[in-house]
């Protein structure tokens, strides 16, 4: 799914700062072109597009807002899901309109499709010119350069150290930041690319994250989200302590604003971890923990490392502590071997957990995983038979308990006009529940970025109603 791309031409800061260890290349100030950037895929990818624009900034490059005004054309891809690589694939055929307009456009191709599919991405004639992996950044310049004379060029090397952690990530709007913690993962599970695409695990130094968090505080940031892919194993390379000390470190840092992180794995969910969240008040009480399934038998061919029990542990501890805490959760249906048994235990452990939120997945084989080795056994009309019924009760769940937020009144952070209807503005709550309510043009008291008081007035599954309340 296309989740984000640059939204305007503007001049970008020129940044001279060596980097330890690396040789510093020159800055060129003033090469007049313009980059274009698509974002595909997870979080991580967006935050990797914003390193990328970072590093081309130091080059002089701007961003454009169209394909139509980019000199350089570059997809950031995923690879979780074949759905997400066929849709590359067909953005590639339908740059080629672009190609013959403007047959100096350099066309690229990164991330996690790009060292999966390196070798057919530069065998289709005249769609690529580049291909760079999620490590490989650093020699974009380089390569984008020899592309302009005709060179295809490839970068798809893992590194065991690459964190991007000199490179100041190029944001173009909003009051919502991500700041990358770490890259890679080490939990292998069965189904999963990351550990392929992105590497092994390496984290940044905890000081410069929350150098980084003051900084967007002071650029008008009034939210921050700690990524990672799986930040409950963090450990700061300098000894300075563990995931639940850096979150403390950030929320001390900077106090009013809100702080987020995403993803956790439910392994490594310690009680640490959600006693510091408590600790907080600006650690806003919401966790995504994926569960993947019901089952404990789908859960160890997943090689998740723990069981149900294990996980309604975690559940039980984070509701006792943070009684507020909202919960979302990952489900892949139909992963090999799925019967209508373990589909039940999934099933039942949606109603006894009753998560705020879902995302809902068929399972999709990934050539490198173990699960490739497995075979996909369960047929498609069965998958599709399996998401529904998910997908059901968790739109069942979510209204009801949306309607018991009715008569409530929370605190709302204004994110600005709603997409349907500019008329009315939306927010987001600490527990991020998206809140919608009228806008009075030049009556309104407050900005983009402020803190509001909204009385909820009713509620559908994804989205809260209510009015200011002055």
């Amino acid at each position: 799914m296309l989740d984000t791309n640059a939204t305007a031409i503007i001049e970008l800061p020129v940044v001279e700062q060596p980097v330890e260890g690396v040789t510093a290349e020159p800055v060129r100030r003033t090469t007049g072109r313009a980059l274009y950037v698509e974002t595909y895929g997870c979080q991580m990818n967006l935050n990797d597009t914003e390193i990328v624009q970072g590093i081309m900034a130091r080059q002089g490059y701007r961003l454009a807002d169209s394909i139509e005004d980019a000199d350089v054309v570059l997809l950031n891809t995923c690879a979780i899901r074949e759905n997400a690589e066929r849709k590359i694939h067909e953005r590639l055929k339908h740059l080629r309109y672009w190609r013959k307009r403007k047959p100096d456009m350099v066309v690229g191709v990164l991330g996690c499709m790009a060292e999966r599919l390196r070798k057919s991405l530069l065998g289709e004639q005249g769609l690529v010119d580049i291909v760079v992996g999620p490590d490989e950044y650093r020699r974009l310049p380089e390569l984008v350069e020899r592309a302009f004379v005709g060179e295809q060029g490839i970068a798809v090397k893992l590194s065991r150290v690459e964190t991007y952690d000199d490179i100041t990530p190029v944001r173009t709007r909003g009051i919502s930041a991500w700041i990358s913690i770490m890259r890679g993962c080490d939990k292998f599970c069965t189904f999963c690319v990351v550990p392929f695409t992105r590497g092994r695990e390496r984290s940044r130094p905890l000081d410069s994250i929350v150098r980084e968090a003051e900084q967007l505080w002071e650029q008008g940031f009034r939210e921050a989200t700690l990524l990672g892919q799986n930040v409950n194993s963090y450990r700061d390379p300098n000894g300075r302590g563990d995931f639940a000390d850096l979150l403390a470190a950030v929320a001390r840092a900077v106090p009013q604003m809100r702080i987020r992180y995403t993803t956790s794995h439910p392994y490594d969910m310690s009680d640490k971890l959600i006693e510091t969240m408590a600790e907080y008040p600006n650690i806003c009480p919401y966790i995504h923990l994926p569960v993947q399934s019901g089952s404990d038998r789908i859960l160890q061919l997943m090689n998740r490392h723990y069981t149900v029990a294990q996980y309604l542990d975690r559940i039980a501890k984070i509701r006792a502590t943070i009684p507020r805490c909202a919960l979302s959760t990952d489900i892949i249906v139909g992963f090999c071997t799925e019967t209508e048994d373990d589909h039940r235990q999934t099933l039942e452990l949606m109603h006894t957990v009753r998560y705020d939120g879902a995302y809902m997945f068929k399972y999709s084989p990934r050539e490198n995983t173990k699960a490739w080795k497995m075979g996909d056994d369960v047929p498609d009309e069965v998958k599709s038979r399996r998401l529904e019924e998910i997908i059901a009760l968790q739109n069942r769940i979510s209204w009801e308990i949306n309607q018991t937020e009715i008569g409530k009144t929370f605190e709302v952070l204004v994110e600005g006009p709603s997409k349907r209807d500019p008329s009315q503005w939306q927010g987001r709550t600490d527990t991020n529940k998206v809140v919608i309510f009228p806008h009075i043009g030049t009556e309104a008291s407050y900005v983009v970025g402020d803190t509001i008081r909204v009385r909820i007035e009713s509620a559908t599954s994804a989205t809260l109603h209510g009015s200011v309340v002055a």
